[in-house]
């Protein structure tokens, strides 16, 4: 595993604090933790805290700590182990994550990883000249079947072309990363086959219209085809006796001597 380190001191902002609106959250997040327990919302603070600046400062760091009373050591050490967090300037436009598991890989992210590598800096984490623009290498994304793909923000680009990527890449450089539609850009919608369906199809090859009798017959209940989820064994916490079953009894139950009698032969 690498070693991670702070950004050098020369470009370390003096001072950091969240905004109306992300204070407001980090309050109600915290809120969620059960009493002594508040220390649990670092990673989401963290979190928060590099989606307002864009990555994780020191002074970001020691905010984060003194608001959930942690020493800064402890914050330091989760903001340097979750390679999530990023702990230089990216850029300020669009920081591209290319996947480059073995799915991706497969699927050309070598020619993805060269596109970065030409419109906007030869090494990771460094940005193009204007500072707008930065990439990585990061492992699986969780769309291995649309592969190769990429992540910019909290959005995911996949069935990429190199092509398709450059025009990614202009559009965010020009502040038009919004009007980029999310997902498969090959036209398909989600991640169904792109040559089309190869299941639940006719003797001609047509989509089915219908259901199959033999799964209509299976799922028959009740007078309807269709099943719906039973509320059977399940406690209705709605009522005093279902809150009371729930929360169980209050007595110990009394255990019950059971003697066997024998008559005499």
């Amino acid at each position: 595993m690498s070693v991670r380190r702070l950004a050098e001191e020369a470009v370390q902002p003096a001072n950091f604090s969240f905004n109306d609106e992300n204070l407001a959250w980090a309050h109600h997040t915290i809120a969620k933790y059960p009493e002594g327990r508040q220390q649990s919302a670092v990673i989401p603070l963290l979190m928060r805290a590099q989606e307002q600046l864009g990555w994780v400062t020191r002074a970001s760091i020691e905010y984060v700590a003194d608001m959930l009373g942690m020493p800064y050591i402890r914050v330091m050490e989760i903001a340097t182990f979750y390679t999530q967090f990023q702990l230089k300037p990216v850029g300020t436009k669009a920081h591209i994550q290319v996947c480059g598991t073995t799915p991706c890989m497969l699927r050309g992210a070598g020619e993805l990883i060269d596109v970065c590598k030409k419109k906007i800096n030869k090494d990771p984490f460094e940005t193009n000249e204007s500072g707008t623009l930065s990439w990585e290498e990061v492992e699986c994304l969780g769309a291995c079947v649309n592969a190769p793909m990429v992540m910019i923000f909290k959005d995911t680009y996949e069935d990429l072309t190199p092509e398709r990527l450059e025009e990614i890449i202009d559009d965010f450089e020009r502040g038009e990363g919004a009007s980029v539609p999310v997902g498969p850009q090959n036209g398909r919608k989600s991640s169904e086959p792109v040559s089309g369906l190869t299941a639940l199809l006719d003797e001609d090859g047509e989509a089915c219209e219908k259901t199959p009798k033999a799964a209509t017959d299976t799922f028959q209940g009740a007078g309807s085809a269709e099943q719906r989820p039973t509320n059977a064994a399940r406690v209705d916490d709605t009522t005093l006796a279902g809150a009371a079953a729930i929360e169980g009894p209050k007595e110990k139950l009394k255990t019950v001597e059971i003697t066997s009698k024998t008559e005499d032969q």
